[in-house]
């Protein structure tokens, strides 16, 4: 019996069960009912609900207003997830070259870009509303009529409506790509920067060929990560734009909520829904071939 119990002790399944469990449940229960919603036309206005098939896709396929929102969908989540890679890249450099010489303010640093990314989205997106107000009261306005430019329309022009949700959204998720790169920093040998040293490798070709290699994995998971949170980013784009002017910061995931709990057309919300998990899916695949860590994650 001895023997048994410590059989099934050294067995992963009862340490991963708990968690099966949980993702189960709270994950896999959820999408499955989201997919079968997706081909009925369910609604929250009225009682009884039938089985349309692949009608819900094929409106969504054949309505140019998806196409265009998709399209916007693409520039912020592929804009935002360069500028998060490539700012937290910095930002982490920068506060290990800081550590490791022990330069004062790195700490401050690292607590002033966490900040933002504790605060909420939906207060995110309220207060860079604000600092962007079409007037003298707006921070950002104000400042640039002290340079005799502006009033700018942050939130009226389409173009720059788009571009100032990109910027709010890597202002706030900028302090994640930081925290995951940095703690791959640590995990370099430095040996590794030594025999580089000696082989009179300069600063640049120790990035190259020692630093980058040795962070691949943490960039590919931070690159996934963050895929996944801009393609679903909705509280942050809610209050600051609403979507607007028009449909020009209309994001897939704000289309979804406006589709399931203003029109209460459940069947196309979830329809969108899928899309979505369609492309996050799709999008880590193509992550996996780009990054070729299949051995090392």
């Amino acid at each position: 019996m001895g023997e048994a119990k410590r059989k099934l002790l050294d067995h992963p399944l009862p340490w991963l069960a708990p968690t099966l469990l949980l993702l189960a449940v709270f994950q896999l229960y959820p999408m499955l009912e989201a997919i079968l919603m997706s081909f009925t036309n369910e609604t929250l206005v009225r009682t009884g609900t039938q089985f349309v098939g692949p009608e819900q896709y094929i409106r969504l396929a054949t309505d140019p207003e998806f196409w265009d929102m998709l399209r916007v969908t693409a520039i912020f989540a592929f804009s935002s997830v360069v500028l998060h890679v490539l700012l937290g890249l910095i930002l982490a450099l920068a506060i290990d070259y800081g550590v490791r010489r022990g330069l004062p303010g790195h700490l401050t640093t690292r607590v002033s870009v966490l900040l933002a990314w504790i605060v909420p989205g939906i207060i995110i997106g309220l207060v860079w509303k604000v600092m962007l107000v079409e007037n003298q009261f707006g921070a950002v306005n104000h400042f640039l009529g002290l340079l005799n430019i502006g009033p700018v329309p942050f939130r009226s022009d389409p173009t720059l409506a788009l571009v100032s949700t990109i910027i709010a959204g890597t202002w706030r998720g900028t302090a994640f790509t930081m925290i995951m790169i940095y703690g791959g920093l640590q995990r370099v040998p430095q040996r590794l920067y030594e025999a580089a040293r000696v082989d009179g490798a300069g600063r640049w070709a120790r990035f190259r060929h020692v630093t980058l290699p040795q962070l691949k994995p943490v960039l590919f998971v931070t690159t996934v990560l963050v895929t996944i949170y801009s393609l679903n980013t909705f509280d942050l784009i809610f209050a600051l734009t609403g979507g607007g002017p028009g449909r020009a910061t209309q994001v897939l995931a704000l289309f979804m909520y406006q589709e399931a709990f203003q029109d209460y057309a459940l069947g196309r919300g979830a329809a969108i829904a899928v899309v979505m998990l369609v492309a996050n899916l799709l999008l880590t695949g193509v992550y996996l071939y780009a990054f070729d860590v299949g051995d090392e994650i």
